[in-house]
């Protein structure tokens, strides 16, 4: 039995063979108590999808940069005319994560971006090491994306571009009716 402030707690250690656990969290008010069980059920939620997954990607914005380079690089030989602008957009649209990541942790985004984007044409697969605002191999600093939470972006991110263009075209038709 131990005491934690004004409580008392019996903890039970040492169990041989221990199928769960239970964390006490504890805090001054109910907004950081608030937090603290979002950090770690998101955390235990990206260690969940990863054994269910059976899959990582390399984190830091490394993904993002090594798409949008394969899209800027190999899938515009694939296309034509203005498709070639969607799959720029696309690229584009990739590289805000390491941006905002860079802005983020109070680098330059511009810059970063360009140190980043310079390695991997080198064939170094880097994301951003949050800390230095420099290039770092993921797989060396065990950081890790899931997959799962990359295959949704890709997946929804084009869906979502076109209902936002849908509602663009929906609105502008509306005002031409009002004119007319």
């Amino acid at each position: 039995e131990h005491v934690l402030g004004d409580e008392k707690y019996t903890f039970v250690q040492d169990v041989a063979n221990p199928r769960s656990c239970t964390l006490l969290l504890t805090s001054g008010n109910d907004h950081t108590l608030a937090q603290m069980k979002d950090a770690i059920r998101d955390g235990l939620r990206a260690v969940k999808n990863a054994i269910e997954d059976k899959a990582v990607v390399p984190g830091g914005g490394a993904f993002e940069i090594a798409a949008a380079r394969h899209l800027e690089t190999e899938a515009k030989k694939n296309v034509g005319g203005k498709a070639k602008l969607g799959v720029q957009t696309m690229a584009d649209a990739l590289l805000s994560i390491p941006k905002i990541l860079a802005e983020n942790s109070g680098f330059d985004a511009q810059e970063t971006l360009i140190n980043l984007q310079e390695e991997h044409e080198k064939g170094n697969v880097v994301g951003l090491d949050v800390a230095t605002g420099e290039p770092m191999i993921p797989g060396m600093e065990g950081v890790y994306d899931n997959w799962l939470v990359k295959r949704q972006l890709l997946n929804s991110a084009p869906v979502i571009a076109s209902q936002l263009l849908l509602v663009d075209e929906v609105m502008r038709a509306g005002r031409n009716m009002r004119k007319g």
